[in-house]
């Protein structure tokens, strides 16, 4: 079943009411048509090659229900959406079954209507152009060692509340291997009545946030009920020693900035300190960020805010591993691991997807133990908890990779 407005797919509208998708047999995705494979990718039923699947839409959250599985031959399924958010994780369905699941989806582009009732427009980077989590259409990766979907049916929800991120690269969804952040690894942690709008970019400091008009965005669609955690502090520094910058000062009023205009609009803001660097002195993990995680706590001190004490947390994740396994969260691995990559990678700072899948877990541990009652509630049903100081064993962490890969480091340190 097929329903759309008369004006078609391109017309992007409000009209758009649901769209079902029967696999295999579906078209190859056009702008004309709408609809299909994408990415130069098809699935013949059989194949267990990652696939990709876009539906042109307006933006929006969307309710997603999949029917996974096959009727031939057992599968193990995984679904991504847009740049690599994960949402369903190595399902595995034993041949003739078949399971239903659900989860809300954000899909987002440039375009806003600002405060003064006029047509405005996120400023993008110029390595974000063609980005899925930018572009027109929503997008499905659907992987795993033998992946198998029967349908797919996409319907706009505008009742549903949404969870804002606002951060940078240890936040945003990156785009290829082997690079990743929480922010795209925490919707496998929440339920179906939540969706995760992902506004972080890599480099990005709270002060060109708002200068790019990625809050401004935000600040258009946020309405009550909704939530915006806020990360940030990697990159501010960097404006330290310059007259009027420094944690206690520009950045506190720039949070200050978004918290306020956040309440104004009944939302919930919550903040973060920033992810630690991986920097030991023997078996112990230091502060490389100066005075901005006590300044995050100050602020949520004294505006009564949830604080995620990701530096803590990160801490002691790191320190469990010890200084040499603790390479195995980050992007470290030996020369020719990857195509096209002659020399070592050895990033401290961002995270590959084990080291992401943690941390979106600690987020997720920070929310349950949190009085925010309406928020913890959409802590998924399978999430028994979590303790960095006694991480997942890294043996045990399953990712098959998207086909997406590239040695450039993402912006920021």
């Amino acid at each position: 079943m097929l329903l759309m407005s008369a004006f078609g797919w391109n017309a992007r509208g409000a009209e758009f009411t649901e769209l079902e998708m029967n696999l295999p047999k579906i078209p190859a995705f056009t702008n004309e048509v709408g609809y299909g494979y994408d990415l130069e990718t098809s699935w013949d039923g059989k194949s267990s090659t990652p696939f990709f699947i876009s539906a042109n839409v307006p933006d929006g959250n969307y309710r997603v229900t999949v029917t996974i599985g096959s009727k031939k031959r057992a599968a193990e399924t995984t679904i991504r959406c847009e740049s690599r958010r994960l949402f369903i994780e190595n399902l595995a369905t034993k041949k003739g079954e078949l399971v239903t699941k659900t989860f809300i989806v954000n899909k987002r582009d440039v375009n806003f209507v600002n405060e003064k009732g006029q047509a405005d427009r996120v400023k993008l980077k110029k390595n974000e152009d063609g980005k899925l989590h930018w572009d027109n259409k929503l997008t499905f990766e659907i992987n795993g060692n033998a992946p198998a979907i029967q349908s797919i049916r996409i319907e706009r929800d505008t009742v549903s509340p949404t969870l804002y991120l606002c951060g940078n690269s240890t936040v945003v969804d990156q785009s290829n291997e082997p690079w990743a952040s929480w922010g795209q690894m925490i919707p496998r942690f929440l339920d179906d009545s939540l969706s995760v709008a992902n506004y972080a970019e890599s480099g990005l400091a709270a002060s060109s946030f708002l200068a790019q008009n990625r809050w401004a965005k935000i600040y258009s669609l946020l309405k009550k009920g909704d939530y915006v955690i806020l990360e940030f502090g990697h990159n501010d520094q960097k404006a330290d020693g310059h007259v009027g910058n420094g944690a206690y000062y520009a950045f506190s009023h720039q949070v200050k900035q978004i918290l306020d205009q956040c309440r104004t609009k009944g939302a919930t803001f919550i903040i973060c300190t920033p992810t630690m660097r991986r920097s030991f002195e023997g078996n112990v993990v230091v502060n490389t960020h100066k005075d901005y995680p006590a300044a995050v706590r100050d602020i949520a001190k004294r505006e009564g805010l949830l604080c995620i004490d990701l530096q803590d947390m990160t801490k002691a994740f790191y320190e469990a591993m010890g200084p040499e396994k603790s390479t195995q969260a980050f992007v470290h691995y030996p020369a020719n691991t990857w195509p096209d990559q002659p020399k070592a990678l050895a990033d401290n700072t961002h995270f590959n997807p084990y080291g992401a899948y943690e941390i979106a877990k600690m987020v997720a541990q920070a929310i349950m133990q949190s009085n925010l009652d309406d928020l913890k509630k959409h802590i998924s049903n399978d999430f028994k908890g979590f303790n960095p100081a006694l991480p997942d064993p890294v043996e045990s962490f399953k990712w098959n990779n998207s086909p997406f890969v590239n040695m450039t480091k993402p912006d920021g340190n």
